[in-house]
């Protein structure tokens, strides 16, 4: 094959790959059950992981402000982490 099409060959599959976050899942391996109060004060965003997908476990991926990489936590803790943001929410609009 002519060194030129194999260039363009790897080239084009180095941007397809690097350009799409599909190309590799981010998936949490393990969850921790016990997460700090002070840590679940300071999540800014969370999502859901479900298991159905390319990923093998379900997990709470929670984004905490000052960490860069986000903690993936056992699913149970939905509920608490909404009552906890529901109750911060309610103590801003009061004051």
């Amino acid at each position: 094959m002519d060194l030129k099409v194999v260039f363009a060959i790897v080239s084009l599959c180095a941007l397809a790959i690097s350009s799409t976050e599909a190309g590799i899942p981010k998936c949490c391996f393990s969850v921790k059950k016990d997460i700090p109060l002070q840590v679940l004060l300071r999540v800014q965003r969370w999502s859901v992981q479900q298991s159905s997908g390319a990923c093998d476990i379900p997990a709470l991926i929670l984004h905490i402000k000052g960490l860069r990489k986000p903690i993936c936590a056992h699913l149970k803790l939905k509920r608490a982490l909404m009552a906890l943001q529901a109750r911060m929410k309610r103590s801003r609009q009061t004051a």
